[in-house]
């Protein structure tokens, strides 16, 4: 019996929530990046197009050098509390002020070489087409594709290396948010749980954990101050429903 769990998370602000989607990305993009056929090259493509996106609608740098700043702030905070891994604590706060260095060295807005970039122009306007990056489309990205695996890869390592930085950044907050709070156990009556949130935490994201073989997945939704929690049974064929039994789970309301 498979006995591991399966997680559900939900961003408690927009600024988390870009950081999620942004994870994501990068690890298809990781995925992808091992690959070795073209198809492996068009899907990392893809996937920088979304990244672009992301970071064309938002000022991600300053975003994150402000997350920066407040766990620093925070770790500070810890610091003078009794009973604190000092060793621990010290590598934590060189890490973050590392990275911070290293985003305040960056000197312009991030990927504005790769959104200034003729190719992936071109494929970016044919891309909203379904299929409109087909050979005939798009000839010079298909003469790019048609080079060899070594060729593509190291241009992809380029096109990908601008955004390492702030990948570790991301990387890192949502580690320390992820680890910030102990899980408790708590249940769903009926498939359905509610509950306040202290407003004068800054939670930032909830944990919602089931063993995966059980049949159902978990639908949240609410914002900072309450948020509701219904199991729905999976059926691929019809609409989810909420299961009417009770529901053991894990759920971690993260604070850091």
């Amino acid at each position: 019996m498979n006995d591991r769990l399966l997680v559900f998370e939900f961003p408690l602000s927009e600024r988390i929530r870009i950081f999620l989607r942004l994870e994501q990305l990068f690890q298809q993009v990781d995925h992808f990046m091992d690959g070795t056929c073209v198809w492996d090259s068009r899907a990392v493509i893809t996937m920088l197009l979304d990244v672009l996106t992301i970071f064309s609608r938002n000022d991600l740098k300053s975003e994150i050098l402000k997350e920066l700043d407040r766990h620093s702030s925070v770790l500070a905070r810890i610091a003078r509390s009794h009973g604190v891994d000092q060793e621990k604590l010290e590598l934590l706060r060189d890490e973050l002020d590392q990275i911070s260095r290293e985003l305040y060295a960056t000197n312009g807005k991030i990927g504005l070489s790769l959104m200034e970039n003729e190719l992936f122009k071109s494929i970016s306007q044919r891309s909203s087409i379904p299929g409109g990056t087909c050979a005939f489309d798009l000839p010079e990205y298909h003469f790019w594709l048609e080079q060899d695996e070594q060729r593509r890869h190291q241009d992809l390592l380029e096109w990908t290396r601008p955004f390492m930085t702030i990948r570790k950044a991301i990387d890192l907050i949502l580690r320390f948010i992820r680890q910030s709070s102990v899980p408790t156990q708590e249940i769903a009556n009926s498939g359905f749980f509610q509950q306040s949130l202290d407003r004068s935490l800054p939670y930032q994201m909830l944990c919602v954990s089931i063993m995966a073989s059980m049949p159902y997945f978990a639908e949240i939704s609410g914002g900072k101050h309450r948020f509701t929690v219904r199991f729905m049974t999976a059926d691929k064929n019809e609409r989810p429903a909420q299961t009417t039994n009770d529901i053991q789970f894990l759920l971690t309301r993260c604070i850091f």
